[in-house]
C-alpha cells in the first residue's frame, strides 16, 4: 500500500479532475478500501480543503469551492504554464503586475529545480508603455459581463455624463483590455478602453444578450480597430498594378488581395481607413503605380502629389544618406 501523504495527493488530484466521484469508483481507483476513501476524505477536510459527501446509491464525493484557499496540486506542464502566465501578467500593465510578481516568486519558491530552470530560462519584456488598469475595475466589469447587468461608468476624464451599456464581451487587444458593449443612449455597439472606466454603483438592472454584428467578437472588434464599417471591409478600398513582382508586394500588404500579372507586375487590392491614408500606403512600395479605380483614389494621389511637391520645395536639397 501507497504512503498516506501520496495516496492523499492521488486522491486530490481524482477529485479536481471530474465534478462527482463514486465513493467505491475512488476505492478501485487508488486501490484500497472505501473506508480508507473516507479516512482520506476527512484528512483532507482536516488541511482546508471543501469536500462535499453526494447522495447516490453507494455514495461519492465532490471537491466544492470554499472560502480560503488550501494547498494546490499541479503536475509539471501545469506548473510552469502558471508561472509563465503570472511572468505575462507581471508586465502586461493590467494594473496586478506587483500582485503577480509576488504569485510567481511564491511559485517559484517551491518548484522542483528542474521547474525552476525552465521557468527561469523565459525572460517576458513588456516593449511599449501601456496605461495601467487597476484590477478591481477587470473584476468588475468581469462580473457584470457574467451577470448580464447594465453598468453605469465615467469614461475618459468624466466631464461627460455616465455611460449605461450592457457589457458583452471584455478581451485583451495590443497589451491592452477593452470591453465591447451595447451602448444603451447612442443606441449601437461601443468598444472602451478599460483604463478610461471608472466604474459607478450600483449595477443593473439585467439584460438579454445581444448578437454582436456577424456573431464573431474577434472579427468585429478587429474591423473596429482598423476603421471597417463593421461589414467586414475597410472604408476605403482600392485597385492599382504595381511595377513590381507580387513576391515583393505579397508579404507587406496586409490583408490585401495581391494578383501576379507577370514577372514585374501585379494588381493589389488594398483598403484603408481614408483615401489618402490608402494612397500613401500604396506609395510606400517604392514602384511606378496604374490606378486601375475608383475616382477617389486618383483624386488622393493628386492631393499627396501637390502636398509632397510643396514639401519638396519647402527647404533646399541637402546632400544626406538615403
Amino acid at each position: 500500500m501507497r504512503h498516506t501523504s501520496a495516496r492523499l495527493l492521488s486522491l486530490l488530484s481524482l477529485l479536481q479532475a471530474r465534478r462527482d466521484w463514486p465513493g467505491s469508483l475512488l476505492a478501485e481507483r487508488l486501490q484500497v478500501s472505501p473506508r480508507t476513501v473516507r479516512r482520506d476524505v476527512d484528512r483532507l477536510r482536516e488541511l482546508g480543503y471543501p469536500v462535499r459527501a453526494i447522495k447516490g446509491p453507494d455514495g461519492g464525493y465532490r471537491l466544492a469551492p470554499g472560502t480560503d484557499l488550501p494547498p494546490l496540486l499541479f503536475d509539471d506542464d501545469q506548473a510552469v504554464a502558471l508561472a509563465v502566465a503570472l511572468q505575462t501578467a507581471a508586465t502586461s500593465g493590467a494594473g496586478i503586475g506587483e500582485a503577480a510578481a509576488r504569485a510567481l516568486t511564491t511559485v517559484r519558491q517551491v518548484m522542483p529545480a528542474r521547474l525552476r530552470h525552465r521557468i527561469d530560462a523565459l525572460e517576458v519584456t513588456a516593449v511599449g508603455s501601456r496605461p495601467p488598469v487597476d484590477g478591481a475595475v477587470l473584476v468588475a466589469l468581469g462580473a457584470a459581463v457574467r451577470a448580464r447587468e447594465v453598468v453605469r461608468f465615467a469614461y475618459g476624464t468624466g466631464d461627460e455624463p455616465p455611460r449605461r451599456v450592457e457589457p458583452h464581451h471584455l478581451l485583451t487587444r495590443g497589451g491592452r483590455w477593452y470591453l465591447v458593449a451595447w451602448d444603451l443612449e447612442r443606441g449601437d455597439w461601443r468598444t472602451f478602453r478599460a483604463d478610461r472606466i471608472t466604474p459607478r454603483t450600483p449595477t443593473g438592472p439585467r439584460f438579454v444578450p445581444r448578437e454582436v454584428p456577424g456573431g464573431d467578437v474577434a472579427a468585429f472588434v478587429a474591423d473596429r480597430f482598423r476603421g471597417s464599417t463593421g461589414s467586414g471591409t475597410w472604408p476605403c478600398r482600392g485597385e492599382v498594378v504595381l511595377a513590381r513582382p507580387a513576391a515583393e508586394v505579397s508579404p507587406f500588404a496586409g490583408d490585401g488581395i495581391v494578383e501576379e500579372l507577370g514577372p514585374d507586375r501585379c494588381r493589389l487590392v488594398l483598403g484603408a481607413w481614408s483615401w489618402v491614408g490608402l494612397a500613401a500606403s500604396i506609395g510606400r512600395f517604392d514602384a511606378e503605380i496604374e490606378v486601375v479605380g475608383p475616382a477617389e483614389l486618383r483624386a488622393a494621389f493628386a492631393q499627396l502629389s501637390r502636398r509632397f511637391a510643396d514639401a519638396a520645395r519647402s527647404f533646399p536639397p541637402r546632400p544626406g544618406p538615403c
